[in-house]
């Protein structure tokens, strides 16, 4: 199984930010936990479905053809998005509930440098997603783990350069985390607020979000000065400020704001409904996000976005082509397989047609 993960919301040699992938995590009250997000990106990266059984052999480093990393067996099978057809899960679902996704880090990725005696403790940062998956059921079992291999930075030809990711980790339980690797090392950051979106760190985020506090769902009412009565033009007062462009932080500022007014679900199907329903507020459409580069013009646009039940270990998706919401059980999917298996993620675009009822 030894594949190359395809770029993750990365530009093709260019400098377009393609980085605008947003996750959230809901819970509802019957005790599921859904982390959920959407993958951007400058073209279409073909993503599929693909499963990997429990006892696949992995090996790692599949980039770099002068060095073999870290082998190993898979403790679990998983499944989930992989890219132009290749066997590695960019974001995903193991059988014991745990959720992985890479999002872009552009400029602040820094890993472990490659060297003749570290290559059989080495895993490549797009391959990061194989590894927890396969081989963790907690977010605890993975903080521990984690630190026992070393994450390098192997070059990939398709985009000139590493995959520079920060990941995002979450479990049946509820704990989430954000993983990064700075010039600091690996920083584990409780994920608390539910939420990851791109540059900068996951802390300056937190940062940032205090000097929003004052958003909230509740309309504002009417104010006075000097005897004139101010009253708001409308719906939605409560959220005046919030920023709206496309950049990680405004886009950290928005989903934070939309998880906080989210309304309790009773249940993990409606906590699979209703982050659905947020994350179309982040649906990004073909051109509002513009680069050229090598005589043409890239966009970076919404390819698909995923919802996962870490309860139930259902993994939903719709896609840019097929916005009709998709699920694959991991449990069922796995049960009979013997060896990776990819099956088609996008269908071609199409509409229920009505009309006929008018005349029956």
């Amino acid at each position: 199984m030894k594949k190359l993960l395809a770029p993750l919301c990365l530009g093709l040699l260019t400098s377009l930010p393609v980085a605008a992938c947003t996750g959230i995590v809901l819970k509802s009250a019957d005790g599921a936990t859904i982390p959920a997000r959407t993958m951007e990106f400058g073209f279409d990266i073909q993503s599929n479905i693909v499963m990997v059984p429990a006892g696949t052999k992995i090996t790692s480093l599949s980039n770099n053809p002068d060095k073999e990393g870290l082998t190993y067996k898979t403790k679990y099978g998983f499944g989930g998005a992989n890219a132009l057809g290749k066997n590695i899960v960019l974001d995903g679902l193991n059988e014991k509930g745990l959720y992985f996704g890479a999002f872009y880090f552009a400029g602040l990725a820094q890993y472990t440098e490659l060297t003749d005696a570290n290559p059989k403790n080495a895993v490549s940062s797009e391959e990061l997603g194989n590894y927890i998956l396969g081989n963790f059921s907690t977010v605890d079992e993975m903080i521990k783990g984690i630190k026992s291999i070393n994450v390098v930075g192997t070059h990939i030809a398709e985009i000139g350069r590493i995959a520079p990711l920060h990941y995002a980790i979450t479990d049946a339980s509820g704990k989430s985390v954000v993983l990064e690797y700075t010039a600091k090392g690996l920083t584990i950051h409780e994920n608390k607020i539910g939420v990851v979106t791109n540059n900068p760190t996951y802390d300056w985020h937190m940062t940032n979000l205090h000097n929003y506090v004052g958003l909230t769902a509740e309309n504002k009412g009417s104010v006075t000065i000097n005897g004139v009565t101010l009253s708001p033009t409308g719906q939605g007062s409560g959220m005046l400020g919030l920023p709206g462009d496309y950049t990680p932080p405004s886009r950290f500022i928005r989903a934070a704001s939309f998880v906080n007014a989210s309304l309790p679900s009773k249940n993990s199907d409606e906590a699979v409904f209703r982050a659905f329903h947020i994350l179309n507020a982040f649906d990004i459409p073909k051109g509002v996000i513009r680069e050229k580069a090598n005589n043409e013009v890239l966009t970076d646009y919404t390819i698909w976005t995923s919802v996962v039940d870490t309860k139930n270990k259902d993994y939903y998706f719709k896609s840019y082509l097929t916005p009709q919401h998709m699920k694959v059980n991991i449990i069922d999917a796995l049960a009979n397989l013997k060896a990776p298996k990819v099956i088609k993620m996008e269908g071609e675009h199409t509409y229920k047609d009505l009309t006929g009822q008018f005349n029956q």
